[in-house]
């Protein structure tokens, strides 16, 4: 913004002496707010916001009053069972199983489900996570699911069988 200064500066009536004219020490801002709102304007425009990363999970019907749930082969079932510090434990089968342990690097339990799914037609994975799991183990595990390609998957509440099945694992 312009200032007009009056008076001052020209010497007195009298034939003074003649001084140079003080300067203002004021600095206008106006410019230099609108270019810091110009650069904020193009940069928040110009960015790609991020997008929130969700995983789809296709949940089935409720069943009805008197439905029996469907019969599945215990020879083609491979229970999964996520345990405290990034553990796995996997078995076949229902009655008298024996589970291993594994963790979730490519030759863990991403090797078992490879294998089990080549040995295994219409294998079923019932996924069940112990109360020491954390989060971040369920969704690997889902990760893996979609990894090796296997389409039939279940996530079922722990029982207290499974929790003595996994006890009796030798470290």
């Amino acid at each position: 913004m312009a200032e007009i200064q009056g008076g001052g500066g020209e010497g007195g009536k009298k034939g003074g002496k003649v001084r140079s004219k003080k300067t203002s020490t004021r600095i206008d801002m106006t410019p230099m707010v609108d270019l810091a709102f110009l650069l904020l304007t193009f940069f928040v425009l110009t960015s790609t916001l991020s997008k929130p990363k969700t995983m789809e999970i296709t949940l089935p019907e409720k069943p009805k009053e008197g439905d029996k749930p469907p019969e599945v082969n215990e020879k083609k079932v491979l229970t999964v069972v996520l345990g405290a510090n990034d553990k796995v434990y996997w078995y076949v089968g229902i009655t008298e199983p024996e589970a291993k342990r594994e963790d979730f690097s490519k030759n863990g339990i991403r090797k078992v489900l490879l294998e089990k799914k080549s040995q295994i037609r219409d294998m079923i994975v019932l996924i069940k996570a112990m109360d020491e799991s954390k989060y971040r183990n369920m969704v690997d595990i889902l990760d893996e699911m979609t990894i090796c390609n296997i389409q039939r998957y279940a996530i079922v509440d722990i029982t207290s069988a499974d929790k003595e099945i996994v006890k009796q694992v030798k470290l």
